[in-house]
């Protein structure tokens, strides 16, 4: 893993394939990492030059000194890619708070991007999971992101896996390590109360990001799988009505995170899209 220093603070990215060759730019969840998107590297890599970007103030990369908001890490993004040199259309790929991140930056900047594919994507719906609607109670919030240890932590993972033996030691231990990061938990709660609250993800910005790419047109994926406990997947018809022209696809019994659950379909699904941006 590499780190930059993006307007003082330092972003950790990771990068593979040829520089040369046309990006791919892999965002992950609210208080996930780039590890999210390890198993996606090498099923693109061949083709493409693959950056999986920490966004700031998660995993462990540092955070902006602004209010943490979809903005402020959509800003962030484009300013990793800009120091990193790459400045030409991007494929954007987002999983969950990624997703609208990836939306937020395509409608900052449209010209910036080739195609986006939403996966388990937030922003189209009210219903998220209750642990994350009760981080929005004050003091509670906080109090429960700080107690994220061997004990709790793999009770977290196995909210996210249809799979239970994904949630490995190695994940376990990387979502201690990333619960320690002193950003992590101020972070955290000010992404949270940006985009709900207790009674679940909040209506207006949404409508808002919705509204502002209803005039964009490129090639757009939406996946989801079935057995989503965290953004429930009967809102991938929201996502359909909202990117009509868009592919899509349930994957059956998967989780939160199908591009680790079902890696081969997922880059199986989303090849043909980018390749037919090349042709």
């Amino acid at each position: 893993m590499n780190y930059l220093d993006v307007r003082g603070s330092r972003i950790r990215f990771h990068e593979t394939g040829d520089p040369a060759a046309p990006p791919v730019v892999l965002l992950h969840g609210i208080g996930r990492s780039l590890e999210d998107w390890a198993l996606q590297h090498s099923r693109f890599d061949d083709a493409y030059r693959v950056i999986s970007i920490d966004m700031p103030g998660f995993g462990l990369s540092q955070r902006f000194p602004a209010t943490t908001t979809l903005p402020v890490l959509a800003d962030g993004v484009w300013a990793t890619l800009d120091t990193l040199g790459e400045t030409r259309p991007v494929h954007l790929m987002g999983n969950s708070l990624g997703g609208a991140v990836s939306m937020t930056m395509l409608a900052s900047a449209p010209e910036r991007v080739t195609t986006l594919t939403l996966v388990n994507s937030a922003g189209f719906g009210k219903e998220v999971t209750w642990a994350l609607r009760i981080l929005a109670v004050p003091g509670l919030g906080r109090q429960m992101l700080r107690h994220i240890d061997p004990r709790t932590a793999p009770r977290v993972e196995r909210t996210l896996f249809r799979d239970r033996a994904l949630v490995t030691p190695e994940r376990v231990e990387m979502a201690i390590r990333i619960a320690r990061q002193p950003d992590f938990a101020p972070v955290y709660l000010e992404v949270a109360k940006a985009l709900g609250g207790f009674r679940g993800v909040a209506a207006a910005w949404r409508a808002a990001l919705l509204a502002s790419l209803a005039e964009v047109d490129l090639p757009t994926m939406i996946l989801w799988g079935e057995r989503d406990m965290i953004l429930p997947s009967h809102h991938l018809a929201a996502a359909r009505a909202a990117f009509p022209h868009a592919k899509s696809h349930m994957f059956p019994d998967t989780g939160h995170m199908p591009q680790i659950e079902r890696p081969d379909e997922f880059a199986g699904l989303v090849r043909p899209m980018l390749a037919s941006v090349r042709a």
